[in-house]
This record gives C-alpha cells, sequence and structure tokens, in this order.
C-alpha cells in the first residue's frame, strides 16, 4: 500500500469528525524480511506484513484513543466508534489536544531506496552467509559463529487531522548482524557486531567482521583489574549508548514528571564545553531522520546542550503545552500507541581532538571500553547514578594493553558529562541513526581487584 493510498484512508476518518470533536488518525503499512544462518546454512527465513491504524478522539479536554491491525473498512468504524467511546470516559485534562501546524518548513528527506525490493532473497541469503564466512576466516583464533543475520524493511506512514495536518512518507531500512566466538580456555569471549543503510547493497561487511572478530579475539586472556581512577575512551559505538543515556533524560514528560536529574537546569552548565549536542532528523546521513515528527510536525534541529550548557528539552505537543516551551517537533509513536517526546537522531558535533586512535595515543592510564553490561540496572534515569559492567583493554602510556573483564566504573551522568575532556574529529554515522565522535572521560573509578 502506497502512502497515498493511507492517507486518503485517514482523511476518510477525519472527515467523520462531528461538531466539537477533533481527531487525528495515523495509519501505517510494512512488510519485512528476517534471515538468520548458522553453519553455513539458513536456520530461520521470515516475511512478514504488518498494517496498523491509530485513531485520537478528543472532546472538551477528555481523549479517547483506539488501534486495531487491519485497515478494512468494518474494522476502523469500529475502531472509531471505540475511541470515541473511550473519551467519555476520560478525564478532562487542559493541556490535551492533537498538534496544531506552527510554521515550520519540512526538510525534504529521502528515506526511500529501491534496493530493499530489488535485491532477489537468494542474494540476502548470500550476504548473511557471506558475513558469516568472512567472520570465521578472519582469525585462527575464531572458534565459531553464534549468529548472523541480515533484515530489512519497506514500509509506509500517513497522518492526518482535523487541525489540517497531512503527511505521508515511506521508508526501507537494511541491517545485518553478526556473533563472533573465541574460546578462552574455560570462557568464551565474543564480539558483535552490525551495520545498518537503507538500501542493502550499502552494508559494510567489512567494517562488520573487524569489529566483531578483534572484540572477541582481543578479549582473550582477560582478567579483572586493580581498582583505580581512569580514562575511559569511548569510540562512536559506546560514546552513542553513553551520550544517548542522557539524551533519554532530557524528554518533556520526564522533566515534567520530575524524574530527570536535569530538571531546572537550563542554562546551566551540564556538561564539558566541548560537547555540543543535539537532535537533528533533518541530517539525510542520519538513518534516524525523518521530514516529519509523529504528531505530523516538521522536524527540526533541536540544540540540547550548546558548549555544554543546558539549552532544553525534547517536546511533543502535550508537554510543550504544558511547560509553555511549545513543540519542538519531537513525537514519536507507533500506530498502535499515543505520542510521547522522544529522539529521533541524536547528534554530537565532532570535536577537535583526532580520532580514536589519537585519543588512546594520550591517554596514560585508561580503558578503551568494548563493552557496557547492566545498562538497564545499572543507571539510575532520575537520580543519575551510574554503575556498570565493563570490558575492554586497558591503555598504558598511550599504548593498548592487557584485556580485562569483571570489572566496573561507577559515576553519575551529571559528573560523566562534567568529565568528559576530549572530543574527536571522527564523527560517525552509526546503524542506530545516531551520529557521534570518539569520547575521552576522565576521573572515573574502575573497581576490579583489591590491589
Amino acid at each position: 500500500m502506497r502512502p497515498d493510498d493511507l492517507l486518503a484512508l485517514a482523511r476518510r476518518v477525519v472527515d467523520q469528525a462531528r461538531p466539537g470533536e477533533e481527531i487525528e488518525v495515523a495509519c501505517s503499512y510494512g512488510d519485512s524480511r528476517s534471515i538468520r544462518v548458522y553453519d553455513g546454512e539458513v536456520e530461520s527465513l521470515t516475511s512478514a506484513d504488518n498494517t496498523g491504524i491509530g485513531v485520537r478522539v478528543l472532546i472538551d479536554g477528555r481523549e479517547g484513543f483506539a488501534s486495531a491491525g487491519s485497515l478494512d473498512d468494518d474494522v476502523v468504524a469500529d475502531m472509531l466508534a471505540e475511541a470515541r467511546d473511550n473519551a467519555q470516559f476520560a478525564e478532562a485534562d487542559p493541556y490535551v489536544g492533537i498538534a496544531r501546524p506552527d510554521g515550520v518548513t519540512a526538510v525534504d528527506v529521502e528515506l526511500w531506496r529501491d534496493g530493499v525490493n530489488s535485491v532477489s532473497m537468494d542474494d540476502k541469503i548470500a550476504l548473511a552467509l557471506e558475513l558469516e564466512r568472512r567472520v570465521r576466516a578472519a582469525s585462527p583464533a575464531v572458534t565459531g559463529v553464534r549468529v548472523a543475520g541480515y533484515s530489512d524493511s519497506a514500509g509506509a506512514f500517513a497522518l492526518a487531522s482535523t487541525a489540517g495536518i497531512e503527511v505521508a512518507t515511506e521508508a526501507t531500512s537494511a541491517s545485518v548482524s553478526v556473533q563472533a566466538l573465541a574460546v578462552d580456555g574455560a570462557r568464551t569471549q565474543t564480539g558483535y557486531a552490525y551495520d545498518g543503510a537503507r538500501d542493502p547493497r550499502d552494508l559494510d561487511l567489512d567494517k562488520v567482521v573487524r569489529r566483531a572478530v578483534a572484540h572477541a579475539v582481543e578479549m582473550i586472556g582477560a582478567s579483572k583489574p586493580a581498582t583505580a581512577t581512569v580514562e575511559l575512551v569511548l569510540d562512536p559505538h559506546l560514546a552513542a549508548t553513553v551520550v544517548g543515556l542522557v539524551a533519554g533524560t532530557l524528554t518533556g514528560d520526564r522533566v515534567l514528571k520530575g524524574r530527570s536529574p536535569f530538571v531546572n537546569r537550563v542554562g546551566e552548565l551540564v556538561a564539558s564545553p566541548a560537547l555540543t549536542v543535539a537532535d537533528d532528523a533533518t541530517d539525510p546521513a542520519s538513518l534516524g531522520a525523518d521530514s516529519h515528527d509523529g504528531e505530523g510536525l516538521a522536524t527540526r534541529r533541536v540544540p540540547l546542550v550548546v558548549d555544554g550548557v543546558l539549552q532544553g528539552f525534547l517536546h511533543d505537543s502535550y508537554t510543550g503545552r504544558r511547560s509553555g516551551a511549545g513543540s519542538t517537533g519531537s513525537a514519536v509513536r507507533g500506530t498502535r500507541g499515543l505520542p510521547g517526546p522522544g529522539i529521533h537522531a541524536l547528534h554530537i558535533d565532532a570535536g577537535t581532538s583526532g580520532d580514536l586512535e589519537e585519543l588512546i595515543a594520550r591517554t596514560d592510564l585508561g580503558v578503551l571500553v568494548f563493552s557496557l553490561a547492566g545498562l538497564h540496572s545499572g543507571v539510575n534515569a532520575v537520580s543519575g547514578d551510574f554503575s556498570v559492567g565493563v570490558e575492554g583493554r586497558m591503555i598504558r602510556n598511550g599504548q593498548l594493553a592487557e584485556p580485562i573483564s569483571e570489572c566496573t566504573v561507577g559515576s553519575t551522568l551529571q559528573r560523566l558529562l562534567l568529565d568528559i575532556s576530549a572530543v574527536g574529529s571522527d564523527l560517525t554515522h552509526l546503524p542506530n541513526g545516531v551520529s557521534t565522535p570518539s569520547l575521552k572521560i576522565g576521573g572515573v573509578t574502575l573497581s576490579g581487584a583489591s590491589a
């Protein structure tokens, strides 16, 4: 189903609005494929289509919502009736309402590539098999591949409302992933890597192989380090993880509920002056790019931290009304749920400290981080407390040294931001939509074996 067909359906529902009623309709159609291979054979292959529609009905400050997985006329009619019924039982909220056009012009971002549909299934299977083969052949120390896979999707989305907003978009994505294994005595070390693109022909297998193999093989012989104060060196993948944790606390809903460590800190220095962070879905190089947000407003670059100073938060129309800041075009949603503020395409500006190798060379005692474990349980998004497991390689006098594991790093998100000592110049657009260079964070406690 094409975007125009979805938009026509959304319009038909909106046209049924009664006097005094506001209606917003979001609908989608997509198809996806997933391939897993093991030991040179296809282990599983799935192909699926999915549709969805969600309707918000608002009257006198009360909101009703209903969704369905079918676009059939009778199902849509029942869903509209259910949304209206739900609105009758909702509590009135003076801030609830659909988004209003705000005059921001949408940037034309091309999200569709024909390769997802034109590349044959046989060629996609061959891509996954080739990835597994390359990982196995990359080093004698690689003893196996736990899983190698390929997946892609192509879909369309449309939204219409009684406020006059009408949006229709389509997008594609493709990805590969692999987990390499290296036996280390009684232990098995693993290395995971992935890549993403809008077209399967743009996937970089060489990069995936290098990262997965290096992280598995270089961890052979890992031991628990002595407790010390170190600098953490984060490649773009790990930098995205850490800064992404911070950005997740900068949404309007968290701030209004008092569940962010950055409440009431706009205008304050909250990070190193070397750090500038924004959410920028208008960047066509980002896989998180989009022309419109989940309420149909044009996306825009939203500064979050500029030269270390907190600029503001990410808002949808609801939190924008409650806070008085207005929407920042940051609503995210699926058709089965209500919109809420969130990150589209996190962007950390490049610095002047060189690439990852240069950051390592200028580190006396540190850790090149391969992975962070326990992020869900070890990070308190309200207080900012941060305590997670770390694997990687020690850095001594500017050189990579022994691999380490069974240790933790502890700090707070607030302290980590302030302790950023270098921002790399190696800006990288990652498969998860984040764009970031490498980072170095100083003064972090590495807890391992007692001295």
